[in-house]
């Protein structure tokens, strides 16, 4: 199985599906699906209701191998069930996604201009039953805000530590260094950033195996470089709190970049729309991600 998933991240056409928010995010992601925050009355109910929006995405017939390769997940969602099923086993088993867990505990105080992961000490606990619950990858987070160049390499160093603890585990590490799109020198921050990243990408053993999850760059074609290395399965895009047009838009002047959007992919769903139309609307959403992806 894990063979055809690798050989399925490095060469199939399509994009990866976030569909991690965790803790922090859930409530927000809610109120934009339709779902107010007092309709619920405290984090069970929430998370049932978090789970059963994620549930309607995947079971779409729009959300199929056609167009999407992986999708990413929040670790309750990969302990839960779709149609009987554990999460991570529906979508390939049925669907021929192949399943990425987000494993970060989140982003500690900004300092120096970043926000490194935080302490993760169960790690390895983790890594241990996603790997028992058929999960192939796994994805972490930092953000990186200002220019700053001991801090990029502080958030790159960290990211490639964790990243060899989960290629022990036999999963395959998403790196996330996200580059905040607002920042006032985000290109200057991505040209440290690929410095940084090649630097680690080199030192590691031949048979090591990454995935890197990027801001789409400032300038065109920026990653090429990431993206050809031979340590790199795949170069991906976050859509970092851009419309799904303006990311499409920039992701498609990418060569070889394809899509791992969260907000961009569930932008207009809605809890209260009907099958017919929340179908429509998935559809025509993957369709123009896929297209931008397959540039």
């Amino acid at each position: 199985m894990q063979k055809e998933q690798f050989e399925r991240m490095k060469n199939g056409r399509g994009f990866i599906a976030a569909l991690d928010q965790s803790g922090g995010s859930t409530p927000k992601a809610l109120e934009i699906y339709g779902i107010a925050p007092d309709t619920y009355s405290n984090e069970a109910e929430m998370f049932d209701l978090v789970h059963d929006m994620r549930t309607r995405l995947m079971t779409s017939a729009a959300f199929n191998s056609d167009s999407i390769l992986g999708a990413i997940l929040f670790e309750q969602t990969m302990d839960r069930k779709v149609e009987d099923l554990y999460t991570a086993d529906y979508l390939w088993e049925k669907k021929g996604i192949v399943p990425f867990l987000k494993v970060d505990k989140g982003l500690a105080e900004e300092t120096d201009g970043v926000q490194l992961m935080k302490p993760n000490p169960d790690l390895d606990e983790l890594l241990q039953r996603a790997a028992e619950r058929h999960i192939f990858g796994t994805k972490m987070r930092s953000l990186i805000k200002e220019a700053n160049p001991e801090a990029i390499k502080q958030v790159v160093d960290q990211q490639f530590d964790v990243a060899k603890q989960i290629i022990a585990a036999g999963l395959v590490p998403i790196i996330e260094p996200e580059v905040d799109i607002n920042s006032k020198d985000k290109e200057k921050s991505e040209v440290l950033l690929k410095e940084e990243i090649l630097k680690q990408l080199d030192a590691l053993n031949e048979s090591a195996n990454i995935i890197l999850k990027l801001s789409i760059p400032t300038i065109a074609d920026f990653y090429k470089e990431l993206i050809d290395h031979p340590r790199v399965i795949r170069v991906v895009a976050l859509s970092g709190g851009y419309t799904r047009e303006k990311a499409n838009r920039a992701l498609s002047s990418n060569h070889g970049l394809i899509a791992s959007f969260s907000r961009a992919l569930s932008e207009g769903l809605s809890a209260s729309q009907s099958d017919v139309d929340y179908n429509a609307m998935l559809k025509e959403s993957i369709k123009q991600i896929y297209n931008a992806s397959i540039t």
